[in-house]
């Protein structure tokens, strides 16, 4: 049961009718998993929090640095030497306190990461490059947790869902095979601030209908934005049967 703050916090979710008190318990009964506290992950963060996300399982390794401040706004000047997820935690708890944080300040891999997937209900790809990338999405495919992933460079963004629940959805691995990582993060290539924003708000949102299973989520489809003329282009993604991650030969 909701409390009669809630009731007052969450007022304007809990008048739209696809969501209404049922949506909200189902939010606040939820675990997420962030992987990477920057540009996406910062409002991602904010926007899963503000909502009522019961859990966030913070994941970054880095600490706060002055060139990350044009665009990681969960950060401040005076946090500047901080762990990123410490920092984090205390602007997120600024925000909601009612939430639940817990935070890893390490690097997730092998069996250490498939073991924080299986324990959570969606995962937020809000990381840089490709190892990490990969890794993640055979971990949310072996234990069936649904990944939002968002990528942002220079201007130009992208955002789709992979979910293992869903027979037909491809996963990250059928759209990029083996990718490099080569002039692909933002300390190389630059990016423009409002970018990440618009990119991890759209991550946020789409999780939160994934949870309360709302409208038409983006599986199966990649939306690709050109900042520079504000267009999008939607593609239309198909499961890769030879997928050394969800293809046919790794169902038998």
């Amino acid at each position: 049961m909701l409390s009669d703050d809630q009731l007052l916090r969450y007022s304007r979710h809990i008048m739209l009718p696809e969501v209404e008190v049922a949506g909200q318990e189902i939010w606040l009964n939820s675990r997420v998993l962030i992987l990477g506290l920057g540009g996406l992950g910062s409002p991602v963060a904010a926007y899963l929090a503000a909502a009522g996300i019961g859990e966030l399982v913070l994941v970054d390794d880095d600490e706060v640095d002055l060139s990350n401040l044009q665009r990681q706004i969960l950060h401040g000047q005076d946090r500047i030497g901080m762990a990123k997820v410490e920092s984090a935690r205390c602007s997120l708890l600024a925000l909601n306190p009612d939430i639940r944080i817990t935070t890893l300040q390490q690097r997730l891999d092998g069996e250490t990461l498939a073991q924080w997937v299986a324990q959570v209900d969606m995962v937020m790809d809000c990381t840089d490059n490709f190892t990490t990338r990969f890794a993640l999405n055979r971990a949310c495919f072996a234990a069936g947790v649904p990944l939002v992933s968002g990528a942002a460079i220079r201007f130009d963004g992208q955002i789709s869902v992979y979910d293992p629940r869903v027979a037909d959805s491809p996963c990250y691995q059928c759209l990029y095979g083996d990718g490099d990582d080569e002039n692909l993060t933002c300390s190389e290539s630059g990016v423009l601030a409002p970018l990440v924003g618009i990119i991890g708000a759209m991550q946020a949102m789409e999780g939160l209908k994934l949870l309360a299973g709302i409208g038409r989520p983006l599986t199966g489809r990649l939306l690709i934005l050109d900042g520079r003329r504000m267009e999008w282009r939607e593609l239309r993604l198909h499961k890769d049967p030879a997928c050394p991650v969800c293809g046919q030969a790794e169902q038998v």
